[in-house]
């Protein structure tokens, strides 16, 4: 169809005509600055340039995950979610045997006070890792290919990578179910694969420096702080129970001291009380572990005594 046949249809206009002084150089046709004042606030923005990463650094992997790999909402102030973001590793926090801690900050550059430091837990390569009595951990747990079924109890290389995968995934899921039902654990900012970025637990020093909190095992607490202490483990404890949870691994070493506030972290081999056959073992061998760690600091507690209010809870 030619233009003169398009001019005879109404709906296919012909194309308005440009001035002769029209400059078709798209250098010359941009107005100037000053030339803008009729310029629709809305469509002038200030454009900053990022610059390149340096070693150590990659960009915030934040949007690339799936949201179902974010941690739940509200979202806490401090979690960037800046597309600009840029991650700074800042050195390892603690080693395992199944998996390293790192210190990672995720900061926009051109809104750096807004930036936060954060936990990043990284599963082992099957090269370097151990997951020791993972069978009595994972019993009752099902995976979504019978493939990857098949290669963990074959223990195959491939095995030893879903493992990898399963316990990050594990852990991940307590942290976000633990923190939905108001526990005292780190919040989950996301997962990738096998790495979890989470809250890093901190204390302050009286000259202001920050640390991380410590342990439970290396604090010597007031008798009055003690007591406090032990009950927020046993309310926790009993609101796990309650939802059909047990910690499996818990002692004075993977609970945190914030000041007057106990956090509880290390949680990949969180077990069902009910499916999983070994869940009342799990839970007497936890409240013999933290009560034997209370009598030691001077605090008349009994595990057995424990483990019967646990199970009042639980039925």
């Amino acid at each position: 169809m030619s233009h003169d046949d398009l001019s005879q249809h109404p709906q296919h206009p012909q194309h308005p005509a440009f001035p002769d002084a029209f400059i078709t150089d798209a250098h010359h046709s941009v107005p100037p600055p000053d030339d803008l004042g009729d310029v629709d606030d809305r469509f002038v923005f200030d454009f900053r340039p990022y610059g390149d990463l340096e070693d150590g650094q990659r960009w915030s992997t934040w949007l690339s995950v799936e949201p179902l790999c974010r941690g739940p909402e509200p979202l806490p102030d401090w979690v960037v979610t800046s597309q600009g973001a840029i991650d700074t590793e800042l050195g390892v926090l603690k080693t395992g045997k199944e998996a390293d801690v790192h210190l990672v900050e995720r900061a926009d550059p051109l809104d750096p006070a807004a930036g936060v430091v954060m936990a990043a837990k990284r599963y082992r390569s099957p090269e370097h890792r151990t997951f020791h009595r993972a069978a009595s951990y994972t019993e009752g747990r099902s995976m979504k290919r019978s493939r990857d079924e098949r290669a963990l109890k074959k223990k195959s290389t491939f095995g030893r990578q879903v493992a990898a995968g399963e316990w990050a995934v594990s852990e991940w899921g307590a942290l976000v179910r633990l923190w939905n039902l108001g526990l005292p654990v780190p919040y989950p900012v996301q997962i990738d694969g096998t790495e979890i970025l989470m809250e890093w637990i901190t204390v302050v020093d009286e000259d202001g420096t920050v640390r991380t909190a410590p342990r439970l095992a290396q604090t010597r607490p007031s008798p009055d702080l003690l007591a406090a202490y032990f009950e927020q483990l046993t309310d926790a404890l009993a609101t796990m129970v309650q939802n059909g949870f047990v910690h499996g691994d818990l002692s004075a070493y993977n609970i945190l001291a914030a000041g007057e506030r106990l956090v509880i972290i290390d949680l990949p081999q969180i077990v069902d009380l009910v499916g999983n056959l070994n869940g009342m073992s799990f839970l007497q061998r936890d409240c013999a572990n933290i009560c034997g760690w209370f009598r030691s600091r001077g605090l008349d507690v009994d595990e057995h005594a424990l483990f019967a209010d646990l199970m009042a809870h639980a039925f």
